[in-house]
């Protein structure tokens, strides 16, 4: 099912198979979210939950007991349920069934409102236990941002709001995060200029903790873009294919397994552990620039 929302000349599409907003479009119609090409990825903003990035052998520890799950974990594969829906506005929810629960054993409600603004769109992800234990869990974005045909990834640059040095995490190429080990990726100035060089050497940039929480992807000549507010969430990263015409970017409450980690999911960096009937609510947002 689609959900077509519209405000004041901006027009989105939210599906329920994933719980995506799949597009943006301007008064002008143009596009400002992937479309899915698989020839070079065929995803466009699938919302990570329960994980965010791979596990060591694909597993992780739940109470004592080994529970196999997929790279950043189930929800972008099921059909969310509408809840609530206005003009400009849609609410949609996952809850646990058969199959999350033999990949994780909890009762959880996964609501993801998708709203329009005057200049963009924010994404509310609310995470309830409904169970009677303690559950973890990591949540994240991915959206992938489209450049425009006869543009090119070196065209644009990353500009942060808080002018500040940073580095990278590092990933093994199983897509663990190497601990101790970083690059430093991220100038005083706030300014990273983009090319594909870096992302076939390093796969993602992730960082962790900025003092910044906003970035803007711009292109560098005519200062078009858009920007990304993520300060609620305590890590964000930006991925893409080389060749490919999409930029990833990714405010994550929680990451891949560290390569040392314990394997526990609770021990996992930034994971979030709600008590019985505990809410967590982490809001994200675009903005056309």
């Amino acid at each position: 099912m689609i959900f077509e929302l519209k405000k004041e000349g901006l027009s989105a599409a939210v599906r329920t198979e994933g719980g995506e907003l799949v597009s943006l479009k301007d008064q002008a119609g143009r596009e400002y979210i992937w479309e899915g090409d698989p020839a070079f990825w065929s995803g466009r903003n699938p919302i990570l939950f329960p994980v965010v990035g791979a596990l060591k052998d694909g597993r992780v520890d739940i109470g004592g007991r080994s529970f196999e799950m997929g790279r950043h974990g189930f929800a972008r594969g099921m059909d969310f349920s509408p809840v609530e829906e206005g003009e400009d506005f849609v609410t949609l929810e996952l809850r646990e069934n058969e199959d999350t629960l033999a990949r994780y054993p909890y009762p959880f409600s996964l609501r993801v409102t998708h709203r329009l603004l005057e200049d963009g769109f924010s994404t509310s992800f609310t995470v309830t236990n409904t169970g009677t234990a303690p559950m973890p869990f990591c949540i994240g974005g991915h959206t992938a941002i489209r450049i425009p045909e006869g543009e090119r990834m070196e065209d644009y640059e990353l500009l942060f709001n808080i002018p500040e040095q940073a580095a990278s995490h590092l990933l093994t190429p199983e897509g663990l995060v190497r601990h101790g080990q970083t690059e430093p990726m991220l100038p005083e100035s706030g300014r990273l200029p983009l090319n594909y060089d870096v992302f076939a050497r390093l796969d993602t940039i992730i960082f962790s903790l900025l003092r910044s929480d906003t970035v803007a992807l711009l292109h560098r000549q005519t200062g078009r873009g858009v920007q990304l507010e993520f300060g609620q969430f305590p890590m964000v990263a930006f991925w893409t294919k080389p060749g490919a015409p999409f930029l990833c970017m990714e405010p994550w409450q929680g990451c891949a397994a560290y390569d040392d980690e314990s394997g526990r999911f609770e021990d996992k960096p930034f994971c979030v552990t709600l008590e019985p009937g505990g809410v967590k609510c982490l809001t994200c947002s675009f903005h056309i620039v």
